[in-house]
Formats: C-alpha cells, sequence, structure tokens
C-alpha cells in the first residue's frame, strides 16, 4: 500500500475547477472551463486527473483519494475513502490515500475538531462522489455510443450490460472530466451499501504498523536543520538576559538567538538553540543560563484557584446562557435545596507525539509540514501576523501522533517560521516531553455550583452555574456574553421535561494558556451535570435510570435507555456491586454509559465492567467507533483517577510521564459497545465518548459504599 504526495505537476488541473460547486458536491469541471491534454498525452505521461477535489486518476486506472482533514488516530483517513468509494464503486483495497495541502476554497473548512468531520461532509462526499461516477458512465456510453441506461460501475470500471464489455475509470477520465454531471444524482440506499457500514480493515494501520506512516516528527526536507526552544517556565514574561556559551560548546549547535512568538494573548519571548540534529538542540538547550522578567502577572497556585472559583460562585449570579421557567423563584420559596459543587482539574493534551513542525520562511512564501489540526486557521494566522499572502501560506498535513484540540494552535507553526525567517533555513522545532507537559495550553480546571428543588419526588427546578476559563478568550477576547459552551453535554430532552432551568457561566481567568481538550467543556460539564442527576435521582428516591426515563422521554433517548438498561443487565444488578449510569450528548451523538464495581475485603477497589451505548446516527465503520469509544473511555479514567495538572508558585508542578502518569493496560476494564441503528443524520464519534466515563464511575461508587465524589481526580485506591 502507498500513499503517493502527488505533485502539483503530476496531474492534470482543470481550469475554473468550481470550489463552492465542487464542495457542496453537485457539480464536476464543465468542458467549457476544462484545459486538458490530450488522451494520447494523459496515457503516455499516465499524469493525474483531477477528476473533483478528493478524486484522482490516472489513465493507468490507479485512483487516489485525497483526505481534506487531518488524521490523528480517529479514523477519518480511511473513513473518508470509504464513503467516496461507496458511491465511486471502487475497491477500497485497491486505492491510494493522500492529505490534502490546505485550501479552504477547495476543500471548505479543514479544521479537524468537534467530531465535524464525517457529520460534516459525509452527504457532500457521497453526492460528489456519485456524480463522478456518473459522469465516468456518460463517457463510457458516448465511446460506445449507447445509450447511459445500458450502463452500469462497479469495482473501478464501467460495463456495458448487453455486451458485458467494460473500461477502467483511467481510460474514462480524461473525457469525463470535460463532461458536467447531472445536477440531481440518486444516492444508494443504506440497504444497498457494501462499504458504509462494514467493520473494514483501516487503510492507515499497515503503514502505521510497518513504519511507513510519516508522523510530523518523521518528516524531512533537504537542507533542513533542527531548533528547540526554552520558554518561560510560568508561560509568560520576557527575556531578561541569557548566557549561551555552554550551549555553544555542544557538538551539533549551530546557533542561538532570542525570539518573539505565541498566538493572540499567549505572546512571549524564548531562546531558540539551532542544531544538526534533535538531540543536539536539547541539549544545547538544557545548557542554557536565562534570566527570565515573571512581572506583571499573577503566579498561580492550584489551591487558590479552586478557591476564588468556590467564592465566585456563591456571590456571583455569572451569565446567562440559557434559562427557561423561573429557577430562582422556586429555589427561593423552597426550604430543601439541593445545593453542592464539583471541581474538575487542568488537565494537559499529552499527546504520544509531542509538538513539532517543519517552517521555511522563503520571503514572499512561506511553507509548513506537520501534525497540524486546522490548515486554514494558520494560513490566516501566518498571513496576519507575518504579512504575506492568504494563498502563499502553504500548510502540508502529516500524520498525527495524536491531537486532542492542543494541535489546532497556531504558535508551534508560528514559532518554526520566526526561527526559519531569523536563520533563513528551513526548520524542525522538537518540543521535548516536558516543553509539552509544562507550556500548555491546558485543559481549563472549572467549578460548577449546582442546585436543584425535588417537590413530590419530582424535579422542579435545576441552576446550574460554571465557573472556569473560557477558551474562546484566547481568539477574540471577553465579548461579555456567557461561555457558549455552558450547556454542553447536557441531554436536549431535559429541557421538555423540566420547567425550571438556567445556564450561567460566571467569568474567570487566570494567566494560565487553555484551549480545547478532547470534547472540550463536555469532558468536564458531563461530570458535574450527570452527577448531580444522580444526586437528584437518590433525593428523590428513585433508580438512577428509570428517573432519567422519566423525563427523557423523546423517541431516541428512550430507545437509548432501553438498550443500556438490557445489555448492563441492570435490573439484575444484584448484591455487593455498584452500578452508575451516566448519560451526555456532544457533537451530534448521545453515549449512555454504566459502570458496574466491586470491592473484596482487603483490595482495592475494582471497576469489573464498562458498558457503553452509542447513538451517533448514520456512520461509515463500526469498528472505528468502537476503537473511538474504548480510547474515549481510557482517556477519560485517566482524568477522572490519576493525572491533574497543578501549579505552584506559577510554575507547573508535572513534568513527564513519570508524574503525569498515563493508565496502563492493568487499569482499564472490560469494555463492552452498541450501536444503536437509525437513519438520523451523522453525529460525531471521536469525541462523545468521553464525558459519561466519570460521572458514571463516581455514581457507580456511591451505590457500592455511600461516598459521593465532587472532585477530580480521586484515587481508586483511596475508596
Amino acid at each position: 500500500m502507498s500513499t503517493p504526495q502527488v505533485s502539483r505537476r503530476n496531474f492534470l488541473r482543470t481550469a475554473g475547477l468550481g470550489s463552492a460547486g465542487l464542495f457542496l458536491g453537485l457539480y464536476l469541471p464543465d468542458a467549457a472551463m476544462a484545459m486538458v491534454m490530450s488522451e494520447e498525452e494523459a496515457l503516455a505521461a499516465d499524469v493525474y486527473t483531477e477528476l473533483t477535489a478528493w478524486i484522482l486518476i490516472k489513465p493507468s486506472g490507479q485512483i487516489t483519494l485525497v483526505s481534506h482533514r487531518a488524521e490523528m488516530g480517529q479514523g477519518v483517513y480511511h473513513s473518508i475513502a470509504q464513503i467516496i468509494a461507496e458511491e465511486l464503486e471502487v475497491d477500497l483495497a485497491s486505492v491510494d490515500i493522500q492529505f490534502a495541502q490546505g485550501n479552504e476554497k477547495k476543500y471548505g473548512s479543514q479544521l479537524t475538531g468537534g467530531s465535524s468531520t464525517i457529520r460534516g461532509a459525509y452527504k457532500n462526499l457521497l453526492k460528489l462522489s456519485a456524480s463522478a461516477r456518473q459522469v465516468l458512465i456518460m463517457a463510457a456510453a458516448a465511446k460506445w455510443s449507447v445509450p447511459v441506461t445500458e450502463c452500469y460501475a462497479a469495482s473501478g470500471h464501467v460495463i456495458h450490460k448487453p455486451s458485458n464489455k467494460k473500461f477502467h475509470y483511467g481510460e474514462l477520465v480524461v473525457d469525463a472530466a470535460k463532461l458536467q454531471a447531472p445536477k440531481d444524482v440518486a444516492l444508494k440506499p443504506r440497504s444497498a451499501y457494501k462499504l458504509i457500514g462494514k467493520p473494514l480493515h483501516r487503510k492507515d494501520t499497515p503503514l502505521k504498523t510497518n513504519g511507513q506512516a510519516i508522523f510530523g516528527i518523521d518528516k524531512r526536507i533537504p537542507g533542513m536543520v533542527f531548533a528547540a526552544v526554552e520558554r518561560n517556565p510560568r508561560l509568560r514574561g520576557k527575556i531578561k538576559s541569557f548566557d549561551d556559551t555552554e550551549a555553544r560548546k555542544v557538538p551539533g549547535v549551530t546557533n542561538v538567538i532570542k525570539i518573539a512568538m505565541g498566538v493572540y494573548d499567549m505572546e512571549r519571548e524564548g531562546v531558540a538553540v539551532i542544531a544538526t540534529s534533535t538531540w543536539a538542540a536539547l541539549q544545547g538547550k538544557k545548557a542554557l543560563k536565562i534570566e527570565w522578567d515573571d512581572s506583571g502577572f499573577e503566579h498561580v497556585n492550584t489551591p487558590e484557584i479552586y478557591r476564588k472559583q468556590r467564592e465566585v460562585l456563591k456571590t456571583e449570579e455569572g451569565r446567562l446562557l440559557k434559562t427557561q421557567g423561573d429557577p430562582n423563584a422556586v429555589i427561593a420559596r423552597s426550604k430543601d435545596i439541593v445545593d453542592v459543587v464539583y471541581e474538575t482539574p487542568y488537565q494537559s493534551h499529552a499527546t504520544m507525539e509531542p509538538l513539532n513542525c517543519i517552517g521555511h520562511h522563503r520571503g514572499d512564501t512561506v511553507e509548513i509540514w506537520g501534525p497540524v489540526q486546522a490548515p486554514n486557521w494558520i494560513q490566516d494566522y501566518i498571513s496576519k501576523k507575518m504579512g504575506i499572502a492568504f494563498d502563499k501560506v502553504i500548510v502540508n498535513m502529516t500524520f498525527l501522533g495524536g491531537g486532542f484540540g492542543r494541535k489546532a494552535l497556531m504558535d508551534y507553526p508560528h514559532e518554526a517560521l520566526v526561527i526559519s525567517k531569523a536563520i533563513g533555513l528551513p526548520v524542525q522545532v522538537i518540543w521535548a516531553r516536558e516543553d509539552d507537559i509544562t507550556q500548555g495550553p491546558f485543559r481549563p480546571g472549572i467549578s460548577y455550583r449546582c442546585q436543584g428543588v425535588i417537590e413530590n419526588n419530582e424535579v422542579s427546578a435545576i441552576k446550574f452555574r460554571m465557573a472556569g476559563q473560557n477558551n474562546d478568550h484566547f481568539r477574540s477576547g471577553d465579548n461579555g456574553k456567557a461561555n457558549r459552551s455552558t450547556s454542553e453535554g447536557w441531554l436536549k430532552p431535559y429541557f421538555e421535561t423540566i420547567k425550571n432551568i438556567s445556564f450561567a457561566d460566571v467569568p474567570f481567568q487566570t494567566p494560565i494558556p487553555t484551549m480545547f481538550w478532547r470534547s472540550v467543556y463536555a469532558s468536564t460539564n458531563g461530570f458535574a451535570y450527570e452527577s448531580f442527576v444522580n444526586e437528584l435521582a437518590h433525593k428523590a428516591g428513585k433508580d438512577p435510570l428509570e428517573f432519567r426515563r422519566n423525563y427523557l422521554k423523546e423517541e431516541r433517548a428512550a430507545k437509548l435507555i432501553d438498550k443500556i438498561e438490557e445489555v448492563s443487565g441492570w435490573k439484575n444488578k444484584g448484591k455487593n456491586k455498584g452500578f452508575g449510569i451516566a448519560i451526555t450528548e456532544c457533537f451530534g451523538t448521545t453515549v449512555a454509559q454504566v459502570v458496574k464495581v466491586s470491592k473484596k475485603k482487603g483490595e482495592k477497589l475494582k471497576i469489573d465492567q464498562v458498558w457503553a451505548v452509542v447513538d451517533c446516527g448514520w456512520y461509515v465503520n463500526p469498528d472505528i467507533i468502537h476503537a473511538q469509544i474504548d480510547g474515549a473511555i481510557v482517556m477519560g479514567l485517566g482524568a477522572a483517577t490519576i493525572h491533574e495538572i497543578t501549579f505552584k508558585d506559577g510554575l507547573v508542578e508535572q513534568r513527564n510521564f513519570y508524574d503525569y502518569k498515563m493508565p496502563r493496560l492493568t487499569d482499564i476494564p472490560p469494555i463492552e459497545i452498541h450501536i444503536m441503528e437509525n437513519d438520523s443524520d451523522a453525529g460525531g464519534i471521536g469525541e462523545p465518548g468521553l464525558p459519561p466515563f466519570a460521572p458514571a464511575l463516581t455514581e457507580a461508587i456511591f451505590d457500592l459504599t455511600g461516598k459521593r465524589i465532587r472532585k477530580l481526580p480521586f484515587d481508586m485506591a483511596s475508596i
């Protein structure tokens, strides 16, 4: 299997490729606009014809499909191809896949985040691929001088039914590229799918196991040097002075320079060590002696952060995001209020591949290569920051060894370009694990005040307030509005059955840089909100699953509850076991999880089993769904029970995996996953499996021990 990087000169470009039309999946290039070689010239050269922005075909019949989004483990490299291959009628095993360059005009948004790739593009990709198939059929019919209705496509060929004659797509693509596709092409019903919905083996797995896959950290270009940067350990501040004498003595070190880099409100200074190898650059960095100016901002401490959050939750109402009814009036008149605070920690993204990027500043053009989640964001930021035309900012994607939101930021590509500009060479900047853990940005630590009233064993009011940093502020500042993600993770059907409910954001800022983290605010909201639902169920004297059934009466939610009840054996829980449930929604997908725990005398608490039921609507590959839910649960386990980022005198206290530990294989319980089948629109899958785990786990612990856990992380061994 190969993944060729097709150069601009290695395929035929059609002039006037209708970017909007292509992205909408409605049209293919028009004959009047096409500027192509003759069929004979193309065949002799065996170059690609760009039939659409996602489909490249050689006269020899070789097909390359384009992945316009980043692959960081979540499976879109394969899934996009699986969608295209279905309607294009090609064998997935025989196609190549390549990453697109950053090009918003051709591909629309290329931000890989919010579990948006499949749910945002699948309809257009289906239409686009069906249109491509249809013009290939039209081209074959014209060659044979037969009606189009007598022809069909299968396995990369167009076949004439009466005569059984066939052409492979390569023999048709030059002519097909000159045709205009019909505006309305019939799509297959799901019942006719040969590829979609099937657990096909991922195309990137062999590449990642045999060493062929090129991650950012593997990428090399001619003339490249390496750099490591020492940045302020307090995350902000300037350089007073530095001594690079010892650094320059390290074999391989060629230069040491002061730089200013960063993004938005995270501008900072640093010292870059340039060398002939990564090792030399890192050793030279260790030898630097720097005096920092840390004045002008607070040197935060973790206990103080949460003390201040609790204080503002006591005294401030915050900014309303959503409200219905009058929960304040109900709470004011009630003498029996459930009023509790939940706390969630700062977290590092801790991707297995640390940050890295190659940058080459050529004057009026810049180019980067690396593991990036947001090519268009980078183009926009670099264009404005460095005064370079947008279309002269070239972004080349590689595989990512994890992203989780961190690699959507533009600071590390900007840093590489700043250094490249200063030294006049292409440079790869490598972040050591210690840089990655200590420099952030981090998932914000958040506290929640949750108030509720139970009257006549029913919920009469719920009031949520959230105090934590707003990730939107790093780009746009404080607009005076509530954090738009304050209610993220909360199930919408609750609004239909709970008359009085509100969500408010209590603004809270620190000098700590924060950023999106897997499932964004749902990862913390889910713990607070679903834990509170469990507490209200207990207050009402009701089973937490049945309690939810009473309030989640929408059809899909009801079926989800029935399924999780069935597969988990909820009705037959037995004694000496703790069962906990939580249900959250984010990015168009609802996930219910049940966790079972037990504890034998003299032994530690054990997670016996996790059941997950996923309603993501239309989906591509069940194996990828299973892998993503598995991974999300493991990540949720780590965030709930093992690791957190803490601060002392403005310094991050953790540095590497020895003190920011990951779950080990022995920590992982058996996980059983079920997918709901329906024809609803596709939801995301990379992130929604994470939020329900922590509240389901803590409820299971309460069910077994009677102990409520409202602060994460907690030590399983102490239960």
